[in-house]
Protein backbone atom coordinates (compact mmCIF):
# COMPACT_ATOMS: atom_id res chain seq x y z
CA UNK A 1 0.00 0.00 0.00
CA UNK A 2 1.46 3.33 -1.13
CA UNK A 3 1.50 6.31 1.20
CA UNK A 4 0.99 9.71 -0.41
CA UNK A 5 2.56 12.75 1.17
CA UNK A 6 0.03 15.58 1.35
CA UNK A 7 1.38 19.12 1.29
CA UNK A 8 -0.82 21.67 3.03
CA UNK A 9 -0.62 25.39 2.37
CA UNK A 10 -2.47 28.01 4.40
CA UNK A 11 -3.99 30.70 2.21
CA UNK A 12 -5.74 33.89 3.18
CA UNK A 13 -8.89 34.61 1.20
CA UNK A 14 -11.52 37.14 2.23
CA UNK A 15 -10.19 37.16 5.76
CA UNK A 16 -10.76 33.41 6.09
CA UNK A 17 -8.17 30.64 6.30
CA UNK A 18 -8.43 27.99 3.61
CA UNK A 19 -6.42 24.83 3.19
CA UNK A 20 -5.03 24.05 -0.27
CA UNK A 21 -4.39 20.34 -0.80
CA UNK A 22 -2.57 18.44 -3.52
CA UNK A 23 -4.91 17.44 -6.34
CA UNK A 24 -6.35 13.93 -6.29
CA UNK A 25 -5.34 11.75 -9.29
CA UNK A 26 -8.93 11.63 -10.59
CA UNK A 27 -9.05 15.43 -10.67
CA UNK A 28 -5.64 15.63 -12.31
CA UNK A 29 -7.09 13.69 -15.25
CA UNK A 30 -9.72 16.27 -16.22
CA UNK A 31 -7.36 19.16 -15.46
CA UNK A 32 -4.88 17.57 -17.88
CA UNK A 33 -7.64 17.34 -20.48
CA UNK A 34 -8.54 20.99 -19.92
CA UNK A 35 -4.89 21.98 -20.35
CA UNK A 36 -4.80 20.16 -23.69
CA UNK A 37 -7.99 21.95 -24.79
CA UNK A 38 -6.38 25.30 -24.01
CA UNK A 39 -3.17 24.36 -25.81
CA UNK A 40 -5.21 23.36 -28.87
CA UNK A 41 -7.34 26.51 -28.71
CA UNK A 42 -10.46 24.32 -28.63
CA UNK A 43 -13.03 27.03 -27.89
CA UNK A 44 -15.97 24.66 -28.34
CA UNK A 45 -14.68 22.23 -25.71
CA UNK A 46 -13.82 25.02 -23.27
CA UNK A 47 -17.25 26.61 -23.78
CA UNK A 48 -18.85 23.34 -22.65
CA UNK A 49 -17.11 23.76 -19.29
CA UNK A 50 -18.73 27.12 -18.60
CA UNK A 51 -22.11 27.84 -17.02
CA UNK A 52 -23.62 30.97 -18.56
CA UNK A 53 -23.95 33.79 -17.87
CA UNK A 54 -20.26 33.82 -16.93
CA UNK A 55 -19.34 36.74 -14.70
CA UNK A 56 -16.51 39.14 -15.47
CA UNK A 57 -15.26 41.94 -13.27
CA UNK A 58 -17.84 44.73 -13.05
CA UNK A 59 -18.55 46.84 -15.03
CA UNK A 60 -17.46 44.44 -17.79
CA UNK A 61 -20.64 42.64 -18.90
CA UNK A 62 -21.05 38.94 -18.18
CA UNK A 63 -20.52 36.46 -21.01
CA UNK A 64 -24.10 35.73 -22.08
CA UNK A 65 -23.83 32.40 -23.85
CA UNK A 66 -21.62 30.08 -25.90
CA UNK A 67 -21.65 32.36 -28.95
CA UNK A 68 -20.67 35.36 -26.83
CA UNK A 69 -17.88 33.34 -25.19
CA UNK A 70 -16.38 32.24 -28.51
CA UNK A 71 -16.55 35.85 -29.71
CA UNK A 72 -14.78 37.09 -26.55
CA UNK A 73 -12.46 34.09 -26.11
CA UNK A 74 -9.23 35.90 -27.02
CA UNK A 75 -10.20 38.75 -24.72
CA UNK A 76 -10.53 36.39 -21.74
CA UNK A 77 -7.95 33.74 -22.64
CA UNK A 78 -5.11 36.04 -23.64
CA UNK A 79 -1.57 34.79 -24.23
CA UNK A 80 -0.61 35.37 -20.58
CA UNK A 81 -3.41 33.14 -19.25
CA UNK A 82 -2.95 30.57 -22.01
CA UNK A 83 0.75 30.30 -21.13
CA UNK A 84 -0.02 29.93 -17.41
CA UNK A 85 -2.46 27.12 -18.12
CA UNK A 86 -0.39 25.44 -20.85
CA UNK A 87 2.74 25.32 -18.72
CA UNK A 88 0.93 24.26 -15.56
CA UNK A 89 1.42 20.87 -13.96
CA UNK A 90 -1.84 19.36 -12.58
CA UNK A 91 0.08 17.82 -9.69
CA UNK A 92 2.03 20.95 -8.73
CA UNK A 93 0.22 24.08 -9.92
CA UNK A 94 -3.39 23.06 -9.31
CA UNK A 95 -4.76 22.41 -5.83
CA UNK A 96 -8.06 21.49 -4.19
CA UNK A 97 -9.49 24.00 -1.70
CA UNK A 98 -12.40 22.22 -0.04
CA UNK A 99 -15.87 23.07 -1.29
CA UNK A 100 -14.53 26.09 -3.17
CA UNK A 101 -13.15 23.82 -5.88
CA UNK A 102 -9.81 23.58 -7.66
CA UNK A 103 -7.58 26.55 -8.25
CA UNK A 104 -4.68 27.33 -10.56
CA UNK A 105 -1.68 28.82 -8.77
CA UNK A 106 -2.97 31.33 -6.19
CA UNK A 107 -6.41 31.69 -7.73
CA UNK A 108 -5.85 32.74 -11.36
CA UNK A 109 -8.84 30.55 -12.13
CA UNK A 110 -11.16 28.11 -10.36
CA UNK A 111 -12.74 24.87 -11.59
CA UNK A 112 -15.24 22.71 -9.70
CA UNK A 113 -14.78 18.98 -9.08
CA UNK A 114 -16.97 18.24 -12.10
CA UNK A 115 -14.59 20.07 -14.41
CA UNK A 116 -16.74 23.17 -14.83
CA UNK A 117 -15.03 26.57 -14.83
CA UNK A 118 -16.25 28.60 -11.85
CA UNK A 119 -14.30 31.80 -12.34
CA UNK A 120 -11.35 33.33 -14.14
CA UNK A 121 -9.71 36.02 -12.03
CA UNK A 122 -6.99 36.82 -14.55
CA UNK A 123 -7.72 40.01 -16.48
CA UNK A 124 -6.23 40.63 -19.90
CA UNK A 125 -4.99 44.03 -21.10
CA UNK A 126 -7.99 44.16 -23.45
CA UNK A 127 -10.45 43.57 -20.61
CA UNK A 128 -8.67 46.17 -18.48
CA UNK A 129 -8.98 48.66 -21.30
CA UNK A 130 -12.70 47.84 -21.63
CA UNK A 131 -13.18 48.17 -17.87
CA UNK A 132 -11.55 51.60 -17.78
CA UNK A 133 -13.64 52.74 -20.75
CA UNK A 134 -16.86 51.58 -19.09
CA UNK A 135 -15.93 53.29 -15.81
CA UNK A 136 -15.27 56.54 -17.70
CA UNK A 137 -18.69 56.21 -19.36
CA UNK A 138 -20.39 55.58 -16.01
CA UNK A 139 -18.86 58.74 -14.57
CA UNK A 140 -20.74 60.70 -17.20
CA UNK A 141 -24.03 58.95 -16.38
CA UNK A 142 -24.17 59.85 -12.67
CA UNK A 143 -24.71 63.14 -10.91
CA UNK A 144 -21.52 65.20 -11.08
CA UNK A 145 -21.22 65.09 -7.28
CA UNK A 146 -20.67 61.31 -7.52
CA UNK A 147 -18.30 61.13 -10.48
CA UNK A 148 -15.08 61.04 -8.46
CA UNK A 149 -15.06 57.27 -7.80
CA UNK A 150 -12.20 54.93 -8.62
CA UNK A 151 -14.35 51.91 -9.42
CA UNK A 152 -18.09 51.19 -9.25
CA UNK A 153 -19.11 48.38 -6.87
CA UNK A 154 -22.85 47.90 -7.35
CA UNK A 155 -26.23 49.50 -7.86
CA UNK A 156 -29.08 48.15 -5.74
CA UNK A 157 -32.80 48.81 -5.87
CA UNK A 158 -35.27 48.20 -3.07
CA UNK A 159 -38.99 48.96 -3.27
CA UNK A 160 -38.25 52.56 -2.23
CA UNK A 161 -34.59 53.33 -2.78
CA UNK A 162 -31.87 53.20 -5.40
CA UNK A 163 -28.44 52.75 -3.85
CA UNK A 164 -25.09 53.19 -5.50
CA UNK A 165 -21.89 51.86 -3.87
CA UNK A 166 -18.55 53.04 -5.22
CA UNK A 167 -14.94 52.38 -4.34
CA UNK A 168 -13.17 55.71 -3.84
CA UNK A 169 -9.80 54.01 -3.37
CA UNK A 170 -7.76 53.06 -0.32
CA UNK A 171 -10.55 50.83 1.05
CA UNK A 172 -12.91 53.80 1.21
CA UNK A 173 -16.42 52.94 0.02
CA UNK A 174 -19.22 55.42 -0.63
CA UNK A 175 -22.96 54.95 -0.20
CA UNK A 176 -25.29 57.19 -2.21
CA UNK A 177 -29.04 56.73 -2.15
CA UNK A 178 -32.11 58.41 -3.56
CA UNK A 179 -35.76 57.69 -4.17
CA UNK A 180 -36.41 54.91 -6.66
CA UNK A 181 -38.35 57.50 -8.68
CA UNK A 182 -35.28 59.66 -9.26
CA UNK A 183 -32.82 59.40 -12.15
CA UNK A 184 -29.15 58.51 -11.74
CA UNK A 185 -28.24 62.02 -12.88
CA UNK A 186 -30.32 63.62 -10.09
CA UNK A 187 -28.63 64.72 -6.88
CA UNK A 188 -28.61 61.92 -4.25
CA UNK A 189 -30.63 62.29 -1.06
CA UNK A 190 -27.95 60.76 1.15
CA UNK A 191 -24.20 60.31 0.71
CA UNK A 192 -21.92 58.57 3.22
CA UNK A 193 -18.22 57.96 2.72
CA UNK A 194 -15.63 55.90 4.63
CA UNK A 195 -17.66 52.71 4.28
CA UNK A 196 -16.12 49.37 5.22
CA UNK A 197 -16.25 45.97 3.51
CA UNK A 198 -16.97 42.84 5.59
CA UNK A 199 -16.76 39.19 4.48
CA UNK A 200 -19.52 37.16 6.14
CA UNK A 201 -18.01 33.71 6.57
CA UNK A 202 -16.42 31.72 3.76
CA UNK A 203 -19.46 31.24 1.50
CA UNK A 204 -19.05 34.49 -0.41
CA UNK A 205 -21.71 36.47 1.46
CA UNK A 206 -20.50 39.95 2.31
CA UNK A 207 -21.71 43.42 3.20
CA UNK A 208 -20.70 47.06 3.23
CA UNK A 209 -21.24 49.16 6.33
CA UNK A 210 -21.72 52.92 6.41
CA UNK A 211 -22.13 55.12 9.50
CA UNK A 212 -23.54 58.63 9.89
CA UNK A 213 -24.23 59.95 13.39
CA UNK A 214 -26.20 57.32 15.27
CA UNK A 215 -27.37 55.71 12.02
CA UNK A 216 -25.78 52.66 10.41
CA UNK A 217 -26.56 51.48 6.88
CA UNK A 218 -25.68 47.95 5.78
CA UNK A 219 -25.85 46.66 2.20
CA UNK A 220 -25.76 42.86 2.20
CA UNK A 221 -24.95 40.66 -0.80
CA UNK A 222 -26.20 37.09 -0.50
CA UNK A 223 -24.17 34.58 -2.52
CA UNK A 224 -25.13 31.53 -0.46
CA UNK A 225 -28.61 31.85 1.01
CA UNK A 226 -31.94 30.10 1.20
CA UNK A 227 -33.55 28.95 -2.03
CA UNK A 228 -35.82 31.96 -2.51
CA UNK A 229 -33.76 34.58 -0.70
CA UNK A 230 -33.19 37.96 -2.35
CA UNK A 231 -29.73 38.57 -3.83
CA UNK A 232 -29.22 41.62 -1.63
CA UNK A 233 -30.71 43.55 1.28
CA UNK A 234 -30.63 46.98 2.92
CA UNK A 235 -30.62 47.19 6.71
CA UNK A 236 -30.74 50.48 8.61
CA UNK A 237 -30.05 50.85 12.33
CA UNK A 238 -30.57 53.79 14.67
CA UNK A 239 -28.66 53.67 17.96
CA UNK A 240 -28.17 49.94 17.45
CA UNK A 241 -31.85 49.21 16.79
CA UNK A 242 -33.00 47.98 13.39
CA UNK A 243 -35.48 50.46 11.90
CA UNK A 244 -35.56 49.28 8.28
CA UNK A 245 -35.03 46.03 6.41
CA UNK A 246 -35.74 45.78 2.68
CA UNK A 247 -34.86 43.14 0.11
CA UNK A 248 -32.95 44.49 -2.88
CA UNK A 249 -32.21 43.46 -6.41
CA UNK A 250 -28.79 43.96 -7.92
CA UNK A 251 -29.26 46.18 -10.95
CA UNK A 252 -25.63 46.10 -11.95
CA UNK A 253 -22.46 44.64 -10.53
Amino acid sequence: MKTFKIVLTILVFNSSFLIAQDLKPEYQKFISKFIQEVKAGDKEAIAKRIKFPFKREYPIPSVKDKADFIKRYNQIFDMVLIEKISKSDPAKDWSEVGWRGIMLNRGDMWIDIDGRIISINHQSDEELKMKNSLIAAQKKEVNTSLSNFKEPVAILETSKFRIRIDDLGNNNYRYASCSIKKKMTDAPDLVIENGVFFADGTGGNHHYEFKKGNFKYECHFIVLGEKNSAPAALLVYQSGKEILSQDAKIVSR
